[in-house]
């Protein structure tokens, strides 16, 4: 009998490329799809999948909170993160909230499979690099996460901060993640003010070195 998959994915070609995926590999069927956390939490119990497929970006909603609210409801319910974040600033983050696995779309087509698999089977799917910082993690009782002012940043805050540092404008952040442009600039304030930074030219700025270093030690 085939593992059953339910996708939780806003964007309807990503959604189809993954279908067909995981459709053409023995063993594994699409059982269901979301679009939006809601829709997911209505669908996914009577889908009944044996793995959820969960993007961080969704309509109407964040995938990280979606991933705590089935981790609450179903904890032995296996949760792998398919999504265009870079892995560095989320897989932990991700692993601490319940999900078992990270893959970044760019690498999707290449390892969708055998993440899925290793996720089935009991294990945890990250990158190498990731999961050496994940033992690290664990090991330090978090420490390796602690001493990064990131770590104080809420869900949201993080998602903002990394837009920003993309350099995206309010407006888009706004329309991204399906807030209003008065809540983007409250979260603005909010990240100032935790991160200790005086304006919002500074706080783009720190914003950007940040990105481009996570990207870097995943380059390197």
């Amino acid at each position: 009998m085939a593992d059953t998959v339910f996708l939780v994915e806003d964007h309807p070609i990503s959604r189809r490329g993954q279908r067909a995926i995981l459709n053409t590999e023995m063993n594994l069927e699409v059982c269901g799809e979301a679009a939006t956390v809601s829709d997911a939490l209505d669908k996914i119990p009577e889908a009944d999948p044996d793995l959820v497929l969960v993007d961080l970006s969704l309509g109407e909603g964040s995938g990280l909170e979606l991933i705590k609210d089935l981790q609450n409801r179903s904890p032995d319910l296996p949760l792998l993160v398919v999504s265009m974040h870079n892995e560095a600033l989320y897989a932990l983050r991700c692993i601490h909230a319940g999900a078992r696995g990270y893959v970044m779309k760019q690498q999707a087509s290449d390892v969708l499979v055998d993440a899925a698999r290793e996720v089935l089977e009991g294990r945890i799917y990250l990158s190498d690099k990731m999961k050496d910082r994940l033992i690290q993690s664990f090991g330090d009782g978090r420490k390796i996460l602690e001493q990064t002012p990131l770590d104080s940043l809420s869900d949201r805050e993080l998602e903002v901060f990394e837009k920003l540092g993309h350099g995206l404008k309010v407006s888009s952040i706004a329309e991204e993640l399906h807030l209003s442009p008065k809540t983007i600039y409250s979260y603005q304030s909010r990240l100032k003010e935790k991160l200790g930074i005086e304006s919002t030219p500074k706080l783009r700025q720190q914003a950007v070195i940040w990105v481009e270093s996570f990207d870097l030690k995943v380059e390197a």
